[in-house]
């Protein structure tokens, strides 16, 4: 890529700075900044960029010029320049559809560290335009373990602001507003292909050795056309449009200038035929409305990204700094996943880590401290916060490690503290209410209490592996009855005693058993006893996180499953109702 600096080479950073204000006072074309210095000390460049139209041509025969999608005006220099009088406003967008990961604890964790480093602003907003999937219950998980790790935010669906509402699914007239901006000023449009259309062109593409995107078609109809078509009512979403050739220029905090063609991107859809707004456009339009300034999310949407800083040319808006962290990862290096590694937060409340402890693993993660110290609070996280220090090799999430850490925390507290924290974790009221039903009419003392019941206030448990033996089931057999259940009970919503049971019941059909050839497996795998108190109502009392994990260590006991059983399986997940 050429390089123009046009105040000399090797321009220190306080020169650069000066230089771009006097750009910015002559309206010149856009420069992009390659070498963050919040992130990189070395000299910087200037390099030219260009605004492109959607068909415009490569500036050499063969050679798409690299371009940056962003504001004639918009000279990207660093945080120091560009926000020295501006506050600081960082953001975490989950979506409420299931257990609150602790991939959105770790991005939340250090939107929050960077926002109250430079004296800011953190803010919870919940994406919840998923209307089949998302919850308030979920929602309110995350409020309950993004609170109980010790993060708060200043601004949220539950506490306010001047800027709400804080609910994607209640700013749908916002949303309908801009995107028609976006079509009135040629840069979005109506299509109305259907899914049946969609595949056979998807189809055709890849039989031609084409990458599938869509192809446009919707572009070649008449303007009467469309307004007939949009007259009648007929179903339609709207796309956006995006250059056929060139580069997107992605400006990241941690990575510095990342190219990404533009041949790679497809005509997103912004708005879905529910009238409800896809990710790309909620997301552009909150962030700029809320005043966001920084942007912290996984490396997973760097890709992507092209398309958001598009939407902010077309609107004519400042785009926030962005910052693509990386990925939580398995031992294996895998992408941390449900399937290899307990990934809600609320599981490792309910096994008893401390939350001081979590989020300072949390905080380890691809992160240290200058003095590269094990153990630190989140005070002390926020005062030394510098992304310079963030690696973007992905870091392990190895619950081993987690649980060293852990240690290290409970034996420096007080043990009157101690003593506290346990009472709380296991032996609170609320907890005892729930077991005490189940355990007063199976005891004559108090003493048998802790044989009957004291899985409740395990972790894990280790049942015998003669517990699992069958006489109508061979050990395949058991196993791949196990692993089923597991997968349903994966993705089962409410988690109350009918619906488990419904669950299991509908797996042991699929499999032309019945609910008795299940059950003693359940016993063993949940209390790790022949017999207990209802094993179901064990599983609702210990909640979703703790069942699951169980019944994985159960399955990891009898063998596991291999790759080849794993796939066959799969599709027999796919029969069950």
């Amino acid at each position: 890529m050429d390089t123009f600096n046009p105040c000399g080479s090797g321009l220190a950073r306080d020169e650069a700075r000066q230089c771009a204000t006097h750009i910015n006072q002559f309206a010149c074309p856009t420069f992009t900044l390659t070498g963050n210095p919040l992130v990189d000390n070395t000299a910087t460049k200037l390099i030219p960029q260009r605004n492109i139209g959607l068909n415009a041509p490569p500036t050499r025969a063969g050679q798409p010029a690299p371009v940056t999608i962003r504001p004639l005006f918009y000279l990207r220099f660093s945080f120091f320049s560009r926000h020295a009088m501006t506050t600081v406003r960082t953001r975490i967008a989950p979506s409420p559809t299931g257990d609150p990961h602790v991939g959105t604890a770790y991005i939340a964790l250090f939107n929050y560290c960077f926002a109250k480093q430079h004296g800011g602003e953190f803010i919870l907003r919940i994406e919840d335009t998923d209307q089949l999937r998302s919850t308030r219950e979920s929602e309110q998980q995350i409020f309950d373990a993004l609170r109980w790790l010790g993060i708060d935010w200043s601004e949220g669906p539950d506490v306010g602001g001047p800027h709400g509402p804080y609910r994607q699914s209640e700013r749908g007239d916002i949303y309908q507003k801009y995107c028609q901006q976006l079509v009135e000023m040629g840069h979005a449009f109506p299509c109305f292909c259907t899914a049946e259309e969609l595949d056979q062109m998807r189809a055709e593409q890849m039989a031609r050795g084409e990458t599938p995107r869509y192809d446009g078609r919707a572009l070649l109809l008449s303007k009467e056309e469309v307004a007939r078509r949009l007259a009648a009512g007929e179903p339609h979403v709207i796309r956006m449009k995006v250059p056929s050739e060139g580069v997107c220029v992605v400006p990241d905090m941690l990575r510095g200038d990342v190219e990404i063609p533009w041949d790679r991107m497809d005509m997103q859809v912004l708005m879905k035929t529910d009238g409800l707004p896809t990710y790309f456009l909620a997301n552009v339009v909150d962030d700029h409305l809320m005043g966001i300034t920084h942007v912290l999310r996984g490396e997973e949407w760097l890709p992507s990204a092209p398309k958001l800083i598009l939407l902010y040319e077309y609107f004519g808006w400042e785009q926030p700094e962005l910052c693509y962290m990386p990925l939580l990862r398995n031992p294996d290096k895998s992408k941390l996943s449900k399937r290899k590694n307990p990934t809600s937060v609320t599981f490792y409340e309910r096994m008893g880590f401390m939350p001081e402890a979590m989020l300072n693993y949390l905080g380890r993660m691809g992160w240290s401290m200058p003095d590269e110290r094990e153990k630190f609070s989140l005070q002390e996280m926020v005062d030394h916060f510098d992304l310079k220090r963030v690696s973007l090799g992905g870091p392990i999430f190895d619950i081993e490690k987690l649980s060293w850490l852990n240690g290290q925390w409970l034996r420096d507290l007080p043990v009157e503290e101690f003593a506290s924290r346990l009472q709380t974790w296991a032996l609170n009221p609320e907890y005892m209410m729930k077991i005490a039903p189940h355990v007063q009419g199976r005891v004559e003392t108090f003493s048998q209490v802790a044989p009957l019941a004291g899985f409740f206030f395990a972790g894990g448990v280790n049942p015998d592996a003669k517990l699992f033996e069958s006489k109508k089931l061979s050990g395949d057999q058991v196993r791949q009855l196990m692993q089923l259940i597991l997968w349903k009970l994966e993705s089962l919503r409410q988690w109350e005693k009918d619906s488990i049971t419904a669950t299991i019941q509908a797996v042991v059909e699929s499999l032309e058993l019945k609910l008795r050839d299940a059950m003693p497996l359940m016993f063993a795998a949940i209390t790790g006893q022949a017999s207990s108190v209802s094993v179901l109502d064990a599983m609702e009392i210990l909640g979703p996180d703790l069942t699951r994990f169980r019944l994985r260590q159960a399955i990891d006991l009898l063998g596991g499953v291999s790759k080849k059983e794993n796939k066959e399986w799969e599709k027999l997940l796919g029969a069950i109702a």
